[in-house]
Parts: C-alpha cells; structure tokens; sequence
C-alpha cells in the first residue's frame, strides 16, 4: 500500500459543487451556499499526503451528498451523528482504516473540525490531530483558550513565504512570532451528545504576523494538536504541517476550475451528478499527482496513480512518444510516476523538449482522457474469448 510505512497527513475539507440550475429546473439538488439559492451537491474529501515530502498519496475517504431539505432541530440538540458535521468523524474514521498500514497518521483540518467530539474520539496512539481553532473554548480551569495563549512567551521568530490564494490575497513573505504552552480543552456544557470526557489534553500553537502590510489581513494562527510539543522545533513542525494543507485547495481548484470544470456539467439528475463528482474526484486526485512528479524530484513509483496493467499500456505508449534525439526521450526511471506523468504529457500534446514550458492541469486531462481511452481498448484486445 501506498501508505506504508510513513507518516501520512490526511487533510480534509469541504466543498460545495455548485450545478447552475433554474426555478423550473433543480434535476433533485439540494441547498447548497448563504441563503439557499445555490443547488448542488457536497463533497468531503480526506487527501493523503507524504508528511516528509507533501507527495499526494491518493484519497483515503470522504463522503457525497445532497441536501433533503432543512433541519429543524436546533443544532446544539443534535447528537454528532445527526449533524452534517459528523463527516469529520465519520471520514476519520474510514482514513484510519485506508492508512492503516502508515506509521503515523497526522489528520488535519481547518477551523470547521474544531469540534469537542473529534478530540474525545478521533485520536489513537499512532493517529494525531492538527486543527486550526474556531472557538475561545473554555478549558477544565475555567479560564478561556485565548487569554491562556496570550501568557505564553514568545518562543521564535520565521520568515515564510505565502502563497497567492483565489486572488484574495497576493503572494508575499509574511514575520511570524510563535508561543505554545499546554492547554485542557472542557467539554460543551450544552452538549447533546453522551459519553464525552469531561475534558481533553491538547497543545495550542499561536503564530502572529509582526508588521503585516497596510490594508492587510495579518496571519494569525492559533492551532490545536494532539502531538507532543516540547520546544520550539516541534512547534515549527506542526505549523509546517499546517500549511502543507494548501494541497486540499489545490485538489479543489483542479476538480472545479483548472481543467475539469466538474461545476459545467449538464447532466439531468442528482444521482448521476454525485456519481460524476466521485469520479471527477479521482481524475483530479491523478492530475495533481502527476503534476507533482513531473519534475522528476521525488521518486514515487507509477503505481501511486496507475493499475498494473495501465503501467504495461504507459511502457508500450512511452516508445510510440519518444522522438529520435536524446532531447525527446523519457529523462525519468522506468515505471516511476515522473515517467508516467512524462508519457500522459505527450499524450496530452506537450511536445516533449526540456526547455518548453512544464504541462499544466489542462494538458495532463486531455493526456488522461486520451489514455484512459486507450487502456479501455487495450483490455478489450487482450481479453481471451473461450
């Protein structure tokens, strides 16, 4: 398995697939978006990633779904599993199960899993939680989470580099201050929910930007883990960890805007437009892997993306792409996904030449399309008829 052996980061998140509908014509979809108007389906994805090399392993679980119409049970009256948001367990647990085989499992998410239940029940010895904080919990003391923060001495200081993000914000290098200290989460009082522990041990990791520039919004993370943290390094790992969830939103942008457009299609009914969103979920998933090995860096074998027999089909379809010079052979190891990401390139009509300009998102789906279709035929061929 692919997760053998290494410390695996499992990022989840959610996004809405927004299908352009009329009044007349809503083909079953549920409310999605403020205000209801919007119809579509959810996905919750959980992505696997390398936590030493940020190589996109593959999809370890998550769920579809569209809204039935609107609950009237107030939420906080609501026990976990009849809430929308128990997909953050549910799908923890189904990536417990896919990433067994891992050393480690560091899950990690953004401030919508900051829930009291998926910190009672989500970690095991060898599964650890990264969540950047929603709430000012109160802890088992009964002080408040961030005035406890704010007592924590500065520990370091780092200068890092963010990137552009759906141009709400421009890239730039960003001064973070960190402080970190022990905290003890208590449970909701007002909780519907039975068998919760009356509190629970984490540690809170708080970076401030220092000197941000005018009229922009400063970083300011406060993250919850249930890793170790000792001294300053360990603090700088799990913050490093953190950011290493930009590659969720990389894999969203590629399943509804870079390439497979998943948002167009014109397919008439709910259930058929969730089938596609699993599908296009795992075309997207084969796209960023691709795009990451096409540098050749990190020698993650073809297999990560492709079945054993799509990998006889690549070697057979890497010696029709080849050209005559060196300059248009395959520079990669054979059956590495560099080589694979390489030969889908070509197909995709990249020309091949080190000094052209890498393939993109766009040039790797019509290199899939293309091959997907050929390995459709190809087992057609080979398949003996008595």
């Amino acid at each position: 398995m692919a997760a053998s052996g290494r410390h695996v980061l499992a990022i989840q998140d959610t996004s809405e697939i927004n299908f352009r509908t009329t009044s007349e014509r809503q083909r079953g979809l549920g409310e999605i978006g403020k205000g209801g108007r919007a119809r579509g389906v959810l996905l919750h994805a959980m992505l696997a990633l390398d936590a030493h090399t940020g190589a996109c392993l593959g999809l370890a679980g998550g769920q579809i779904w569209t809204r039935k119409g609107r609950v009237k049970v107030a939420h906080q009256k609501r026990r976990s599993a009849d809430k929308e948001s128990h997909r953050w367990i549910a799908t923890a647990e189904q990536g417990k199960q896919t990433l067994a085989a891992a050393s480690v499992v560091t899950m990690v998410g953004d401030r919508e899993s900051d829930i009291f239940a998926v910190w009672a029940r989500v970690p095991e010895e060898n599964v650890h939680l990264i969540t950047r904080s929603m709430h000012d919990r109160r802890l088992a003391d009964g002080s408040f989470l961030y005035e406890t923060a704010a007592s924590f001495p500065v520990c370091g200081t780092r200068t890092i580099a963010l990137p552009e993000r759906d141009h709400k914000r421009t890239a730039r290098s960003a001064k973070l201050s960190l402080r970190f200290g022990a905290v003890e989460l208590a449970c909701p009082r007002n909780t519907a929910e039975q068998g919760l522990p009356g509190s629970v041990p984490l540690t809170l990791i708080e970076v401030s930007e220092q000197d941000p520039p005018r009229g922009v919004e400063p970083v300011d993370w406060r993250l919850l883990t249930t890793h170790p943290v000792t001294d300053a390094k360990a603090a700088w790992q799990i913050v490093d960890w953190y950011k290493m969830r930009w590659a969720i939103e990389q894999f969203w942008r590629l399943l509804k805007l870079q390439g497979l457009r998943l948002e167009d299609s014109q397919i008439q009914t709910a259930e058929r437009l969730i089938k596609l969103t699993a599908i296009a979920a795992k075309a997207a998933v084969t796209t960023f892997q691709l795009l990451q090995a096409r540098n050749g860096r990190e020698q993650e074998p073809a297999s990560l993306a492709f079945a054993d027999h799509e990998i006889v089909l690549l070697d057979k379809l890497n010696v029709q792409t080849e050209g005559a010079t060196a300059l248009q052979k395959n520079p990669h190891p054979k059956a590495s996904l560099a080589w694979a990401a390489w030969i889908i390139a070509r197909l995709g009509g990249w020309d091949g030449y080190p000094s052209s300009k890498p393939p993109g998102p766009i040039t790797f789906k019509h290199g899939l399309d293309q091959f997907h279709t050929m390995a459709r035929a190809w087992r057609l061929a080979n398949v003996c008829i008595p």
